[in-house]
């Protein structure tokens, strides 16, 4: 191959795909991110309609508002992230960043870390997702884990409606969908560690103590290290700098939720319908639009056994997404286990299914501007 200029060089960024290139992959994501970093920026969005109808209602508050960050991508294919209870929406899309900006404009939710709306939620992402849509670019939304089940969650309400979302595609990473995903309604106690975490809101009677809610920070804490105990692996992801600000982040976020947020987040989750409940001709499918479904193939620290979401998609998929596909994200022999939205340990496992994925939601895109 001949000599490239250092800035053509840096646009073979993103087709490195092959696993022995794994380091130079991440060498050039980190030069490119030096010399043309990205601006990751507030943004308001112009179109609020549903989310102030409920605050003038008095059905929730603007402090349960969600923030939302954007960043400026290349594409006319926006991505809307919705990340897990941690770490948050941009920092569960770390690695994932410059790929989603190929397509378009990534927009982060971020929640708010003093309470959280599960309607209010629901709302922002009605408004956000018919802003995109009157400027001709209908977003993929993305959701992680508790954020899967968000989305989820608003699809389904969007059907009880006879609404069909101007989505692009949909993306669901190891959906938490209801409570019944971490801790079986019949267990005497959980056998899942986020079960152990989320087991002290759930007594409506008993509000959690500090000394629980501390707990519960500990449980998400472990959760996270145990992804960042491989340093070798960490070093062909991403460099030292990359990795304390990362983890910074994530322990901002533990520490910053509080436990009043913490209860509320849980109360949504308590809310939210399993999908084998709503396992109906009359409210399936959600959507006709592409969708993709990943799961680790190490859930069990998050997924209890008997996961409605879990028997939901990988038993019936075409049900809920008719243009729907599942696939169990496995790393290579001798790497460590994918764990349960492990986006940022394991993104290469995770990026062959997503590059198939949003070439086939721009093609469409590009079938119907034709």
């Amino acid at each position: 191959m001949p000599a490239l200029p250092f800035a053509s060089t840096l646009s073979w960024y993103s087709i490195l795909h092959a696993a022995p290139l794994r380091p130079l992959h991440t060498f050039f994501r980190a030069a490119e991110e030096r010399f043309r970093p990205t601006q990751v920026l507030p943004y308001a969005p112009t179109v609020v309609r549903a989310q102030d109808d409920l605050v003038r209602r008095g059905l929730t508050t603007e402090d349960r508002k969600a923030a939302v960050l954007r960043e400026t991508g290349r594409g006319t294919t926006p991505t809307i992230v919705l990340g897990g209870f941690v770490p948050d929406s941009a920092a569960q899309a770390f690695l994932l960043r410059r790929f989603f900006l190929q397509s378009g404009d990534i927009y982060s939710l971020i929640y708010a870390r003093e309470g959280f709306s599960l309607d209010l939620l629901c709302a922002q992402l009605d408004d956000l997702v018919a802003e995109l849509d009157a400027a001709g670019r209908r977003p993929v939304i993305f959701g992680v884990s508790f954020g899967a089940g968000i989305v989820l969650e608003w699809l389904r309400r969007q059907r009880l409606t006879g609404n069909e979302p101007a989505l692009a595609g949909v993306v669901l990473v190891s959906p938490v969908a209801c409570m019944a995903d971490v801790f079986a309604p019949d267990a005497v106690k959980p056998s899942t560690l986020l079960g152990r975490a989320v087991k002290p809101f759930l007594d409506p009677k008993a509000p959690p103590t500090e000394a629980a809610v501390e707990r519960s920070r500990t449980v998400f804490t472990r959760m996270f290290e145990a992804g960042a105990q491989n340093k070798a692996a960490l070093r062909r992801l991403m460099t030292m700098s990359e990795l304390e600000r990362l983890r910074s982040n994530v322990m901002t976020t533990i520490r910053g939720i509080t436990a009043n947020g913490a209860r509320e987040r849980m109360q949504a989750m308590s809310s939210m319908k399993a999908p084998t409940d709503y396992f109906l001709p009359g409210l399936l499918p959600l959507t006709n639009v592409p969708a993709l479904v990943l799961f680790a193939e190490r859930e069990d620290a998050v997924l209890d056994p008997r996961s409605p979401s879990v028997f939901a998609f990988k038993h019936a998929h075409r049900a809920y997404f008719p243009q729907g596909v599942v696939h169990e994200i496995r790393a290579r022999d001798g790497d460590s286990p994918v764990q349960h939205a492990s986006l940022i340990f394991h993104v290469f496992e995770f990026l062959p299914p997503l590059r198939e994925f949003y070439a086939r939601v721009r093609a469409l895109n590009l079938a119907l501007a034709a």
